[in-house]
């Protein structure tokens, strides 16, 4: 009997989750920036981003870093860290349109490896 944590994809299925949830954050803020600068200063704060990529490379590491373990596969572990390297490069980058694309590809490329890695698993 296997715990919630421990079962099969359990973490690939949490980062991805972490991963929508990011893009959602992102077309928000950029929604509501635009809408009300007010509210824009609470969600762009600088402080989410990085709370976020600190998740994002703590799930990472332990979702991808499983299975590399259990399947062997490389290629999943590396498609994930480009993207977690892109979200990073993206909180190097003043807040605006630029931001947000690069933002988003790297949450794109960080659950194309979250995705590859559960499929390599099942």
């Amino acid at each position: 009997m296997t715990t919630l944590l421990q079962r099969e994809g359990f973490w690939d299925r949490a980062a991805m989750g972490l991963s929508g949830l990011c893009v959602v954050h992102c077309i928000a803020t950029a929604a509501f920036v635009a809408a009300a600068a007010s509210i824009g200063g609470i969600l762009g704060a600088e402080w989410i981003h990085q709370a976020g990529l600190v998740i994002a490379m703590v799930l990472g590491a332990i979702g991808l870093g499983r299975g590399v373990l259990q399947h062997g596969y490389i290629l999943p572990l590396a498609i994930g860290s480009l993207g977690l390297g892109v979200m990073a490069g993206a909180l190097s980058m003043p807040h605006g349109g630029g931001e947000v694309i690069s933002t988003i590809l790297g949450v794109s490329i960080l659950a194309l490896g979250h995705d590859l890695n559960f499929r390599a698993t099942h």
